[in-house]
């Protein structure tokens, strides 16, 4: 690839990247006070991730299975309002004991 290209692509990924942050500074001028906007605003960030570590939880042991049970597990250890550690070991232990 050429030294030309290279910098062309990452100036365009700048420019496309600082658009989406500085855009809505340009519609939204006071604090938001729609609770429909706010609540999904506050939840976005929640959804992302899960929505990125899922599909890895699920397809990084060699079988669904073991990965499928350690969210099922992490799910209800943090019904029960364990914290993200030990919610996080016990996952890890249920996949150990299920490979």
């Amino acid at each position: 690839m050429e030294q030309h290209s290279i910098i062309i692509y990452i100036l365009l990924a700048i420019i496309v990247t600082n658009l989406i942050r500085v855009t809505p500074m340009f519609f939204i001028k006071g604090q938001i006070r729609n609770r429909f906007v706010r609540s999904f605003l506050y939840y976005v960030p929640y959804v992302t991730l899960a929505v990125m570590t899922f599909p890895d939880m699920v397809l990084a042991t060699p079988t669904p299975l073991p990965g499928i049970l350690a969210l099922l597990t992490g799910i209800i250890a943090a019904w029960f309002r364990l914290g993200l550690f030990p919610v996080a070991v016990i996952c890890c232990i249920i996949v150990y004991l299920l490979i």
